[in-house]
């Protein structure tokens, strides 16, 4: 009781300290009500755009629900010497918005194999398995023949547009594979990874079908090593056995890629030099891959050998943006999610702003008249922005309260994981430690290998063409009809009625 005391008076003495902190025109009503005309006027003024989209570009943020958004925000401000809790993201200046159900068809809470389906492929399936249907089955070949599904990158495709993907994992990773592959396991990379009854009953690796199920312009992120025979000598990390070729067909498919494009304009690179060289005016075709497995966290990434996403993001739209029939170009943010899993909130924060500053550049590209743009995830994580911090506070810092145990505790603490540090049922004394580090791991209520996804919904953003589809709550998989219905392709061509063809 005397502990709950304190602890009472200690938020009181807060909040009467803490209000010093706010800005001093914040501290007039007339600063909110003007704020408040202005955003009304702005929707008053805003046109349903009901266009055809030409070009469709999805951002997406692996794991990033609002939670990661909303800390995510506050750290791209504080990255700029701001309070950061005003700061407006690329992604806040979307007129559209909507919640999106993400519960897979076996489980409440999903996987991003089963929601990248949904979202792309327009249909729910179940846990680990991706461009299939929820007859197949996790791992059983035989159970997802003439149970595949194809994604609007292939719509787009078959409709004369040109289709790109952008990641940060590698090519082979749930959510762009669930663009072009079909598979009973998600963790089929290459036929190394496949049981040899799957082999046998016919099914084929995820980056096999890469080059065979959909002709793909742009191709980049990581992965060279699911696509070179057993063995092979990665050409940057050749010392290291880990990153070196897996697959045991003893196929190279970066060669095979490459003959498949005789005639045109094909460029493979891996590193940032090629990668630079690369003239978008005159490239039919680019496959970029700069990692043996996943590309490396942004803060960590070597720029004179990898471009940041904005940088993958823009060249991917130079190439796909000269088709007269438009493109459809998804981008992955998908290193967010590894952050989370590894409950290292810096490094889950600092990837949103890097998706953030590849959608301000994805938006600078194109025109809104005639490009939908969309900002999701695919899930969110077990992750808590909690404790009372001042305005301005770091948000990768300490609540100013403490717990019960008078000891303190970040504001961002996730429900499970790697960061569960009870010991002798007492908590660490983090008074001294940095926890703004990117290297820092936050505490979790539950030990855990890897932080698990949560399962409350997650937001979808919109601007551009028939942007105004993305309200109110609906199922992922809601999100591939809308998007196709906006371009006309796919089963839904209404909108195209009485609109003269390119």
């Amino acid at each position: 009781m005397e502990t709950n005391k304190l602890s009472v008076v200690a938020l009181c003495l807060l909040l009467v300290s803490g209000s010093s902190s706010a800005k001093v025109e914040e501290e007039n009503p007339e600063f909110w009500r003007a704020q408040g005309a202005r955003t009304l006027q702005a929707a008053l003024d805003r046109k349903v755009n009901t266009n055809v989209a030409k070009n469709i570009m999805v951002f997406l943020g692996d794991g990033m629900g609002v939670t990661t958004i909303t800390a995510a925000r506050i750290l791209k401000g504080q990255i700029n010497n701001q309070s950061g809790e005003e700061t407006i993201m690329t992604m806040d200046t979307f007129p559209h918005a909507g919640l999106v159900k993400t519960y897979s068809v076996d489980f409440q809470i999903p996987d991003s194999s089963s929601t990248a389906t949904a979202y792309l492929c327009g249909v729910k399936t179940n846990l680990n398995t991706v461009g299939v249907n929820a007859a197949t089955r996790n791992g059983i070949c035989k159970t997802q023949k003439g149970n595949e599904v194809t994604s609007i990158l292939k719509w787009a495709k078959d409709s004369g547009k040109s289709v790109g993907i952008v990641t940060t994992t590698r090519v082979q990773h749930a959510t762009p594979a669930a663009s072009y592959a079909h598979s009973a396991s998600r963790k089929w990379y290459s036929d190394a990874d496949m049981p040899g009854a799957a082999k046998k009953e016919g099914c084929t690796d995820i980056a096999f079908q890469l080059l065979n199920n959909t002709d793909i312009d742009v191709i980049i992120g990581g992965g060279r090593k699911y696509m070179t025979p057993r063995g092979t000598k990665d050409p940057e990390y050749p010392r290291d056995l880990v990153s070196r070729g897996k697959r045991g067909d003893g196929r190279d498919l970066i060669k095979d890629w490459q003959k498949m494009k005789v005639g045109k304009v094909a460029r493979y690179v891996w590193n940032r030099t090629d990668f630079d060289s690369v003239d978008p005016d005159t490239t039919d075709y680019l496959m970029a891959l700069f990692e043996p497995g996943d590309m490396r966290f942004d803060v960590e990434r070597d720029p004179f050998m990898d471009p940041s996403i904005s940088e993958t993001t823009e060249k991917a739209i130079r190439i796909l943006r000269k088709n007269p029939k438009g493109f459809f170009l998804l981008v992955e943010g998908g290193r967010i999610d590894q952050g989370h899993h590894a409950s290292r909130g810096s490094m889950a924060l600092h990837e949103t702003v890097a998706l953030d500053n590849a959608v301000a550049k994805g938006l600078e590209l194109t025109n809104e008249k005639e490009t939908l743009t969309l900002v999701t995830a695919d899930h969110s994580h077990a992750f808590s922005f909690n404790g009372y911090p001042f305005r301005g506070q770091s948000i990768l810092g300490k609540s100013p309260l403490y717990g019960k145990d008078m000891l303190p505790y970040t504001t961002l603490v996730y429900g499970n994981g790697p960061g569960y540090k009870v010991v002798n049922n007492k908590r660490p004394d983090i008074r001294n430690v940095n926890t703004t580090s990117k290297d820092y791991v936050q505490m979790s209520a539950v030990p855990s290998d890897s932080a698990t996804h949560g399962g409350e919904d997650v937001v979808v953003l919109a601007r551009g063409p028939m942007a105004h589809l993305f309200h109110g709550v609906q199922e992922q998989s809601y999100l591939a009809h809308a998007m196709a219905y906006a371009s006309c392709i796919g089963r839904d061509l209404r909108h195209c009625d009485g609109r003269p063809q390119k």
